[in-house]
């Protein structure tokens, strides 16, 4: 009994946390390090030969990605191994769409997120992170979707019911995954990971909570059995709707007249600026966040924490 038990929760959890299955990540702790690295099968022998005459795991050709099987899954499950998929797919597509959220903040704003995704009719679940100081909202599909697509319509969303804005640096908005529109052909993207790590779950994280009580899911199999998929073809109704409510001219006024009118972004002088999201593009976007903002030593510890977080998965 025990093992149909297991056997149906891993065909659950695959059947629900689809990334690639081609390949995985490792979650890896060493004295006050930790990250994650993609898992490889490799002949441990000719490896020690390769460090003997001074090579790296990094240029070591003779290895290849290990599949994500039910055996890694099953070690997942008890907690021996700490696994991370990567959801962005090869045609640039993925089974779901995360919200990440921390900082003290973290169970307000995913709180909202949740809510904002149930006013347009998307089901939305809020996961405790596996440092249990975080949360993961997710959004399942029903086919693979376009990234760019779905990131674009749970960007608008959050912005337009007022989970987060662009410019506030103290918000607990940290990313989406899948992180990127494409795939840039050297690496595999983002990864997230995976909930019901054995130990982190005897601990009450890396699990689906209550957003009004923020306690878990007494049978959390039972829970995601209930999951709901959004359709592909409701998202495309969304991201319709949201181009449609785009603004058609570029206005820039003060609070009693227009001073300028040129194309699709609105611009609001007062005591402060507003400018409309919908007629930005992401370099520009980009661009202000990193020039138009006062010197805050947050911002950039957070930022440079980021580039770090990457660079332990550039995935060798």
């Amino acid at each position: 009994m025990k093992n149909s038990a297991n056997q149906n929760q891993l065909i659950l959890l695959r059947s629900l946390f689809k990334g690639r299955e081609d390949v995985f990540a490792l979650r890896w702790e060493k004295t006050n390090k930790s990250g994650y690295m993609p898992a490889y099968f490799y002949d441990p022998y000719m490896y020690r030969l390769h460090r003997q005459k001074g090579g790296t795991f990094k240029d070591y050709k003779d290895k290849t990605y290990l599949k994500l099987d039910d055996y890694q899954l099953s070690k997942h499950l008890s907690g021996e191994k700490f696994i991370g998929i990567y959801p962005l797919l090869k045609d640039n597509t993925s089974w779901f769409i995360v919200a990440d959220f921390d900082k003290k903040n973290w169970k307000e704003q995913s709180k909202k997120a949740v809510e904002s995704c149930r006013e347009f009719n998307i089901p939305a679940y809020l996961e405790r992170s596996r440092s249990g100081n975080g949360g993961h909202v997710w959004v399942f599909f029903d086919k693979p979707y376009p990234a760019i697509k779905s990131r674009k319509i749970i960007l608008s969303l959050f912005e337009q019911t007022g989970v987060f804005s662009i410019f506030d640096k103290n918000t607990s908005f940290d990313r989406l995954f899948p992180n990127q529109d494409y795939l840039s052909g050297k690496g595999l993207g983002n990864l997230i990971a995976l909930p019901f790590q054995g130990n982190t779950l005897r601990q009450g994280n890396s699990c689906f909570i209550d957003i009004e009580t923020f306690i878990p899911y007494k049978d959390q199999w039972e829970f995601i059995r209930e999951i709901r998929r959004v359709s592909v073809y409701h998202l495309d109704e969304i991201l319709k709707s949201f181009s449609k409510e785009s603004y058609e001219k570029i206005v820039i006024e003060d609070s009693s007249k227009t001073i300028l009118n040129t194309g699709k972004l609105v611009i609001k002088l007062n005591n402060s600026i507003v400018i409309n999201r919908n007629g930005l593009t992401t370099p520009v976007i980009d661009f202000l966040k990193e020039n138009l903002n006062f010197y805050n030593s947050d911002f950039f510890c957070k930022k440079e924490s980021r580039k770090k977080h990457l660079a332990n998965q550039s995935f060798f």
